[in-house]
């Protein structure tokens, strides 16, 4: 198994920054690619930017190409999101969550196999 959690949430303004941290424990030598998914009030949980384990590729979410940006240190076993130029509708829960083994779509939340708790990010005009 493999146990994640999520910390960087607060409330900011737009135009502000924040970044993510996602710490993996357990079975991390399994990881074979990890993501950030959010999730508004009274809407479905949306991929926001994805990695594979090894670094060599990333994706992102539409919405958040260009201000976000993913990255994880394999050393200390932790995925990073970065965001910047925040704006209201990016508030939401943040989630990460990891997928092991090589088939893998990266955009849906049911490909993955463990999520963290969540974080809250909260943007205010």
């Amino acid at each position: 198994q493999v146990q994640l959690v999520e910390s960087g949430g607060g409330l900011v303004q737009a135009g502000d920054s924040l970044r993510l941290s996602c710490a993996a424990s357990g079975r991390t030598f399994s990881i074979y690619a990890m993501g950030w998914f959010r999730q508004a009030p009274g809407k479905e949980r949306e991929i926001v930017a994805a990695i594979k384990w090894s670094g060599d590729s990333t994706y992102y979410a539409d919405s958040v190409k260009g201000r976000f940006s993913i990255s994880r240190d394999n050393a200390k076993n932790t995925m990073y999101l970065r965001m910047n130029s925040l704006k209201p509708e990016d508030t939401a829960v943040y989630y990460c969550a990891g997928k092991y083994g090589s088939r893998w779509d990266w955009p849906r939340p049911a490909s993955y196999d463990y999520w963290g708790q969540g974080t809250q990010v909260t943007v205010s005009s």
